[in-house]
């Protein structure tokens, strides 16, 4: 898959922690908020105690600088959200992460070619997590993993062969979107699931129904095969299978209502981990996340 670009550096005037918009909307707000608190405290304590604040210039100095340091604390980037469930009992955890440092079973997204390889860049970048995976699961042995494809996919009836002409690189056969793939033994089964299509000019596309698709056959073959086992998913659709319709929080959002809706009706896994690549945190709204979930988890509970 083609690389379109990388994404915009944060603007460099801006400190390390205040880079993202939510953090500096957060930064501003909880400066006025915390000026107007102080403001009053000082008016209120200037009447009781009229030598305390004889010293205005002083007195603001410290407003100020406490106003700031609020804003700074308030602005911190969350690390990670965490939301348990009592229907069913489950943990959905949503962090910063290298995928494969993880233990347990995996989730990797794949085209509707189950395209592998790497040798040129050009089909698959060898930096997606799909290249990720031939590299420090397989050790680049891109024999292993096709054998293990087409094992997995033995029993699926392809939808359609391209020619050589047409698709002069990589696989031909395409498989129904929503494909997935179980690779590996257990406890680290890698769950390959087909949410997007590659192009003959070997540029991947997919759209919000595809990647829903994929998501709802993808707990179905954790169910089957899973046995209720941690899972560590990416923030599938983020990369660069070009899903441009939904942004970062909105895809967060969405595998995780999937994985929950899916849940109540039968269980998936005990522990789900959705990780965000190192470095991308500041464009996920966590606090909101933690309400979203918290949201669900009270909604579970009120249908028990």
């Amino acid at each position: 898959m083609r690389l379109t670009g990388p994404r915009p550096s944060p603007r460099p005037g801006w400190p390390r922690l205040l880079r993202s918009w939510r953090e500096r909307r957060v930064f501003a707000g909880s400066v006025l908020a915390a000026f107007g608190g102080v403001s009053a405290v000082v008016q209120f304590a200037g009447q009781l105690f009229p030598d305390a604040v004889s010293r205005p210039g002083l007195v603001l100095a410290g407003s100020v600088t406490l106003c700031l340091a609020w804003g700074l604390v308030r602005a911190r980037p969350q690390a990670a959200v965490r939301q348990e469930f009592t229907r069913p009992g489950m943990t959905v955890v949503v962090e910063e992460g290298d995928l494969f440092e993880q233990p347990g079973q995996l989730v990797v997204g794949f085209t509707d070619t189950f395209d592998t390889v790497v040798d040129d860049g050009v089909v698959i970048n060898d930096a997606s997590v799909q290249g990720q995976l031939l590299a420090r699961r397989y050790a680049g042995d891109a024999r292993r993993l096709d054998a293990e494809l087409a094992a997995a996919l033995a029993g699926v009836t392809p939808v359609a062969w391209e020619s050589a002409r047409d698709k002069p690189r990589g696989k031909r056969a395409r498989y129904p979107v929503g494909t997935v793939a179980v690779l590996g033994t257990r406890p680290d089964l890698v769950f390959a699931v087909a949410y997007s299509r590659m192009g003959n000019d070997c540029v991947a596309s997919s759209k919000v129904q595809d990647l829903w698709l994929g998501l709802d056959r993808l707990w179905d073959a954790v169910h089957r095969h899973g046995q209720l086992e941690r899972l560590t998913m990416p923030l599938t659709g983020a990369g660069l299978a070009r899903l441009h319709d939904l942004d970062e929080d909105s895809l967060l959002r969405l595998i995780l209502l999937s994985f929950v809706v899916h849940s109540w009706e039968r269980p998936v896994c005990r522990e789900l981990h959705v990780l965000v690549r190192p470095g991308e945190l500041g464009r996920i709204d966590l606090p909101e996340t933690g309400a979203f979930l918290a949201g669900l988890a009270a909604g579970a509970r009120r249908h028990v």
